[in-house]
């Protein structure tokens, strides 16, 4: 019961799905109100961030007795539902929340000696299986339930480990291809395009990442499944993506024309909670980076389909694009014109500075960690590099210390304000429980548990190195606290599996052991560290143990720099 008498259920996870009530006994026409919110302010229902979405079900009795209701050709997404004028037995009996998604099954799982991080996998599982209803949509609850083409092309290589979602996505894309043709060559921002009468986002102009997903999504069904069918059913909605790019017609002419509006580094949270596109990161910049990336994809993927011509093409487009975004943003010694954590985590992870620019550019992304107390400073385009970024400049333990932060923002944060699942905003729900003022708050969206993917990879070690999982690799990556870690993944060749954990022996040794698991037809190379550096082992089908001793020759805690610094 709510302070203003209110009566709330709480179903104690956030879901997509709609409640279902029996036992209802009362007099012909009376009527009975369900409404849905993700959470409660100033514990009464809190319905402002579904804008006009009422999310409102009603029930008018027939008086015949004992009823039910179960409502149809609706969903919502929820935690909580306030009952209005409810005449039947006890609700805790009585009431019952029906989760709804497609028919996607759980083919990955996580787990460490961190609860908060197993909690914030959890929350990952949820939030992409809510979402995947019908359409990868961005969220589920307020008036737009859309399937927005940038969520995915970032979530994409995270969503192939945790959901076998590979005809689920193959068939949207189809849609995207068909939405991208009804619109002379540019993709849609949504599809199914539900846009069209809107001018603001039907602008029928080229936008980077969300459009990217042409060439993004598609190839990381292919990585996860070595299928390239789906390769050659999306390369001509790929070409024209890339023929429809408007390009500089002077100076720099293989990257973006500057006069065209980017929405960035989406959701940075920095920018202003009404203004998401207004992030520290240049969004030319980030346009251009992510231009690169789908031109390197663009040359691998022609060159699989044996179309000569365009790998050519897009080889040759690709390293004077590389060229040109090193003398626009790029300084002789790494510095990037942006100086920000997402500036520097696309330029590491997309390959994007030359080998003496490396070093120094992942300095310069772990000063801006530590001065930032490691707190998030990404959105939607740098949040699912930033920590690989700084694995791959060899500061593996600031990539903990960031993974494991508790304040706000970070991914810790909503689970340590009782998030079931992934927040739209960093700070959805601010410290004091209030929720954020921007009017576009949800509490249910996929894009920032992107970080699932380094989880695995990183933490319990489980990394595809062929596509298909024909060769992978297990090589935890030892640091923080951790004790412990698992990862498992489903693959065409069947389960593989790394598991490990620690033990400490004398003094500041400690004992590793490794227990992997190789399916028939592919090989799995082991990397675990040792006193004197690592031990690697190439291993084919079976289940392996594998023991060492080491020593955690790193600090930890990672210090935060002081504000003066």
């Amino acid at each position: 019961m709510t302070p203003s008498g209110k009566l709330i259920l709480d179903f104690g996870q956030n879901l997509v799905g709609y409640v279902r009530l029996s036992n209802i006994n009362g007099p012909v026409g009376h009527k009975i109100t369900l409404s849905h919110a993700e959470v409660l302010e100033h514990d009464e229902l809190c319905t402002r961030p579904l804008r006009i979405c009422k999310a409102t079900d009603e029930y008018i009795l027939k008086g015949e007795g004992i009823e039910s209701y179960n409502p149809r050709f609706t969903f919502h997404g929820f935690r909580y539902a306030q009952i209005d004028g409810w005449t039947g037995g006890d609700l805790r009996e009585c009431a019952e929340a029906i989760v709804c998604h497609t028919d996607i099954t759980p083919i990955g799982g996580f787990s460490s000696s961190h609860a908060l991080l197993n909690k914030l996998y959890q929350n990952i599982c949820w939030g992409m299986r809510g979402n995947f209803l019908s359409v990868p949509t961005d969220c589920p609850q307020r008036d737009e339930r859309l399937g927005w083409s940038g969520d995915l092309a970032l979530f994409a290589p995270t969503a192939v480990l945790i959901y076998d979602c590979f005809t689920f996505l193959k068939n949207w894309l189809i849609d995207v291809e068909y939405d991208q043709m009804v619109l002379g060559g540019v993709p849609a921002m949504v599809t199914p395009n539900n846009t069209i009468p809107d001018p603001v986002w039907c602008r029928r102009v080229p936008c980077a990442i969300w459009h990217d997903v042409t060439v993004l999504a598609p190839w990381a069904l292919y990585e996860e499944t070595a299928d390239t069918s789906i390769l050659a059913q999306q390369y001509n909605s790929m070409v024209t993506w890339m023929r429809m790019v408007p390009l500089q017609t002077s100076g720099a002419t293989h990257l973006w024309d500057p006069a065209i509006f980017n929405l960035g580094d989406w959701l940075d949270p920095a920018a202003p909670p009404n203004a998401p596109w207004k992030g520290a990161t240049d969004a030319k910049m980030v346009a251009n980076a992510f231009l690169i990336h789908s031109l390197d994809l663009m040359s691998e993927i022609s060159r699989i389909l044996n179309q000569q011509g365009d790998h050519a093409h897009f080889t040759a487009w690709s390293k004077a694009a590389r060229q040109e975004f090193q003398d626009e943003y790029i300084t002789k010694t790494g510095r990037l014109v942006s100086d920000s954590q997402t500036a520097y985590a696309l330029a590491i992870c997309f390959d994007l500075l030359t080998n003496s620019q490396r070093e120094h550019a992942g300095s310069r992304l772990v000063y801006l960690v530590r001065k930032n107390e490691f707190k998030i400073g990404t959105g939607f385009a740098g949040t699912p590099f930033i920590c690989e970024a700084l694995a791959k400049a060899g500061h593996i333990q600031v990539a903990y210390a960031m993974l494991l932060e508790e304040s706000c923002p970070s991914w810790l944060y909503p689970v340590t304000m009782g998030a079931t699942t992934v927040w739209e905003r960093w700070d959805s729900m601010l410290p004091d429980g209030s929720v954020n003022p921007g009017e576009m708050t949800s509490f249910n969206h996929y894009a920032f548990g992107a970080i699932a993917k380094f989880m695995y990879e990183r933490v319990a070690g489980l990394q595809r190195v062929e596509a298909g999982w024909r060769k992978f690799r297990v090589a935890p990556s030892i640091g923080a606290e951790f004790s412990h870690a698992a990862a498992e993944h489903e693959t065409a060749f069947g389960r593989t599996s790394a598991r490990w954990e620690t033990t400490r022996q004398n003094g500041d040794l400690e004992k590793m052991v490794v227990w992997v698991s190789v399916p028939y037809s592919t090989t799995c190379e082991v990397v675990i560290p040792t006193t004197s550096g690592e031990r690697r082992e190439v291993v084919g089908c079976g289940e392996w143990t594998f023991e060492s001793e080491f020593r955690r020759d790193y600090e930890w805690p990672v210090k935060a720099l002081p504000p003066k610094s």
